[in-house]
């Protein structure tokens, strides 16, 4: 908890954690050499610093020893979240936008990160407050999600200079929620909800399983239709079955 509360904006001293820690030094530098081995944290001339992965990976031991839930939380942010999801989405070639503003009716939405390559538009809702996926408060935590990525569905034609789209003939959206723990359920309503710390493995997995996922199938063609044109023919956007 000392080293992600020291961590958190910038490096600092190994002695400064030592301080902080308030447990005797030659035990908390026992700690310390031991946390530097499980990659933790990288040290040069006794300065610690830690990398959002590396944070997320301290958090999650921190949480299987047992520290409350809450107290590991507070000291983590949605911009680590949001950069270890763009890390994992550009590492398997997708584009990245953050915070998407738009509008859709008389409401403007917000999503936290899109994970784009040509079809699929992954759309993602970083929940890192959530301590599982286990009651109603949750499954309507995807309900919003869904309802997001349908909005972004119908506005898609008008954010396509934005989020590059251009060229596309067609994209599938697929909604998904990023967590700090696993939950019981992988799939709540065919949306996955996807551990942090296994989001690569499910990037790498969505061009084969997109049948089993919750999608949404737009087709793009800005030169013969507007998205009014679109929105009034319900065979140009489906929700596609499993």
């Amino acid at each position: 908890m000392s080293l992600l509360k020291c961590t958190k904006t910038s490096p600092v001293s190994r002695q400064l954690v030592i301080k902080v820690s308030r447990i005797p030094a030659q035990a908390a530098d026992k700690e310390l050499s031991k946390f530097a081995a499980m990659s933790f944290f990288s040290e040069y001339r006794g300065v610690v610093e830690a990398s959002s992965s590396q944070r997320i990976k301290m958090s999650i031991h921190a949480l299987r020893l047992g520290v409350d839930f809450q107290r590991v939380c507070s000291l983590l942010s949605w911009a680590e979240f949001e950069g270890i999801t763009a890390q994992a989405l550009e590492a398997n070639d997708y584009g990245v936008v953050r915070n998407l503003n738009f509008r859709h009716g008389a409401k403007r939405w917000q999503i936290d990160v899109l994970g784009i390559r040509k079809p699929v538009i992954l759309c993602v809702d970083c929940k890192h407050w959530n301590r599982g996926w286990r009651n109603a408060a949750n499954l309507k935590a995807v309900e919003a999600q869904i309802e997001r990525t349908e909005a972004l569905a119908e506005s898609l034609a008008n954010y396509s200079k934005r989020i590059k789209l251009e060229d596309w003939s067609v994209a599938t959206l697929v909604p998904l929620v990023l967590s700090l723990l696993p939950g019981q359920e992988k799939l709540y309503n065919r949306v996955p909800v996807v551990p942090i710390l296994q989001l690569h493995d499910f990037i790498n997995q969505v061009p084969v399983e997109i049948d089993l996922l919750l999608h949404i199938h737009r087709k793009l063609n800005y030169h013969e239709l507007k998205l009014t044109d679109l929105h009034k023919n319900g065979s140009e956007t489906s929700m596609q079955p499993p």
